[in-house]
């Protein structure tokens, strides 16, 4: 009968780590909720993690075990398993941490203004640089302050900004309510990237009402995280950028009908296909094999792959003859 399930996937490898996830969750100053972990084929086990855990967490924890599948499998499992009585769902990644008021903002926001999409900011790190907060999304891009403590702003054509720039959202601050995540669910094969791009689009359309605070939400972790341990050298680089151009083209769908969204999303597609092709050329001159089967695939899919290589050849031509 909890307000809120948590929704955690988890595979790693280091232990302690769901431990301190959870650890932020029932630290909470707001303490309505459940928590369903999804195992998601993890080298360390879930249970392994949760053995000795006082009784007063593990009454309110339930465990699914699935085959691997990825992150976002893992979340839809653990969406489909939300309780039937739960109102909103929280999501934290397994290497991530909640700050204290994360839940308590959410309901007393949410609640007061009848919305059912949610992001807290992120907390800045050297680390995640890139991750920005919503004054600063504010400041660029305007917005109705529905609140000043905690600073709330709604943006009636969110998905249009996220398109620019999407570092203001992360998966760990975001809460949704039943309208949104009984319907709503993550692209599983979009296991290396673009999965969560693709979802924070589609609870924006969803929603009848989104709201961003300011007021830090989590904390980002340093677990295992297939993302960041992915560069262009890495034999998963290709397919990674594979997944990123598939998720923008499903964008581009959603999208077509507004030009200028649509012309940010090519550019993205742009530069998925031109680091895809860097890398595999990176690869030949270090005398390793291109993926041309996942090449091959993608040729099928989008034919301007081969205009890009025939660009990319010709610039680095003209720079040689320079």
């Amino acid at each position: 009968m909890a307000t809120f399930t948590v929704v955690i996937p988890f595979f790693q490898k280091e232990a302690g780590i769901l431990r301190r996830a959870l650890k932020s969750i029932f630290d909470q100053s707001y303490q309505d909720f459940d928590i369903v972990i999804v195992d998601d084929e993890s080298p360390l086990s879930a249970d392994m993690e949760l053995q000795d855990i006082e009784d007063a967490w593990r009454s309110r924890i339930r465990v699914i075990r699935q085959q691997n599948g990825g992150p976002g499998a893992a979340r839809n499992t653990g969406l489909d398993n939300v309780p039937a009585s739960t109102r909103f769902a929280a999501l934290l990644d397994s290497d991530d941490v909640w700050l204290p008021d994360h839940l308590k903002n959410a309901f007393e926001s949410m609640t007061r203004f009848d919305a059912e999409c949610y992001w807290a900011s992120m907390q800045a790190s050297d680390e995640f640089y890139y991750h920005f907060g919503m004054a600063e999304l504010e400041q660029a891009e305007g917005g109705t302050r529905l609140s000043e403590n905690p600073l709330l702003i709604e943006m009636p054509d969110l998905a249009s900004v996220m398109l620019k720039n999407w570092s203001f959202l992360h998966l760990s601050c975001m809460v949704i309510a039943r309208p949104v995540f009984e319907t709503v669910r993550f692209e599983p094969s979009l296991r290396l990237a673009a999965e969560d791009v693709l979802f924070f689009v589609d609870c924006i359309l969803k929603s009848k009402r989104t709201l961003l605070c300011d007021e830090e939400g989590a904390a980002r972790g340093m677990g295992l995280n297939i993302f960041h341990s992915i560069d262009n050298r890495s034999p998963q680089f290709l397919r990674q950028q594979f997944n990123t151009w598939v998720a923008l083209d499903t964008l581009e769908e959603r999208f077509r009908s507004r030009p200028s969204d649509v012309a940010s999303i090519a550019s993205y597609k742009n530069t998925a296909r031109r680091q895809a092709l860097w890398s595999q050329a990176g690869r030949v001159k270090r005398r390793e094999a291109p993926d041309l089967g996942l090449l091959a695939r993608w040729v099928m899919r989008d034919p301007a792959l081969i205009r890009a290589a025939f660009e990319l050849g010709a610039g680095k031509l003209g720079r040689s003859a320079r």
